[in-house]
């Protein structure tokens, strides 16, 4: 695990700050390569490729976790919204936002997460 001072000035702000990183500037927004994303603090596996689909957003979509027990989700008002953060479960990192819009046939989840909060592990 990564101690705060060793993370960049960006993932600082969207891990710790509750940041977001610009629509489709993240380096897996369009990104189509198979594997595992792990939480680019800790390590923890987050989400497979298998379950990445495109919502057309410009952050990386998710159906599904790859693991439910590595994740946590809180409630967030702020901004004057009403959303559902997704967090890492290990480390405490702010990863994204889940909403109910993503593909029915995959169950109506769409985990909208930070690249910058991702590493790809590749297949």
């Amino acid at each position: 695990m990564k101690k705060d001072e060793e993370l960049s000035k960006e993932l600082y702000h969207v891990a710790r700050e509750q940041g977001t990183e610009a629509p489709f500037t993240g380096k897996y927004w369009n990104n189509h390569e198979r594997g595992m994303y792990v939480c680019a603090v800790c390590g923890s596996e987050l989400f497979s490729s298998d379950t990445k689909f495109d919502s057309g957003t410009g952050w990386p979509s998710f159906s599904e976790p790859a693991n439910r027990e590595h994740i946590e989700l809180r409630e967030d008002t702020s901004g004057g919204m009403r959303r559902t953060e997704v967090i890492c479960k290990q480390c405490g990192a702010h990863l994204g936002h889940v909403f109910d819009d993503g593909p029915r046939e995959r169950g109506g989840k769409r985990y909208c997460i930070n690249s910058i909060c991702l590493d790809l592990q590749k297949k």
